[in-house]
């Protein structure tokens, strides 16, 4: 067993064990000028929330910090949510949310 802790998802605050999808989350989006900014690693059950939830150009203009994203109604109450399941949890996610699609 390795002694290594694992990292932690910028977006809910659990764990991030190994086995466990992860990816990395462009705070401003590739297709609006991030490919070469800040980047933070999340849960991938995390970061297809902020996915379903905003729209590229609504992370770019309003959403492009943690705290942002943390303060967004719906991904609180996502984050609320999955805080309280194993770092290992898995679960589909649906698709789109957003108003007016």
């Amino acid at each position: 067993m390795s002694d290594e802790t694992p990292p932690i998802c910028a977006l809910c605050g659990r764990p991030i064990p190994a086995d466990v999808p992860q990816s990395l989350h462009h705070l401003i989006p590739r297709l609006r000028g991030g490919k070469c900014r800040a980047t933070v690693l999340l849960h991938d059950i995390c970061h297809r929330e902020i996915h379903a939830t905003l729209s590229e150009t609504e992370l770019a203009r309003s959403y492009c910090t943690i705290a942002a994203l943390q303060a967004h109604p719906r991904l609180a109450k996502f984050i609320s949510w999955v805080r309280n399941r194993p770092p290992g949890f898995r679960s589909r996610v649906p698709g789109r949310r957003r108003a007016g699609r």
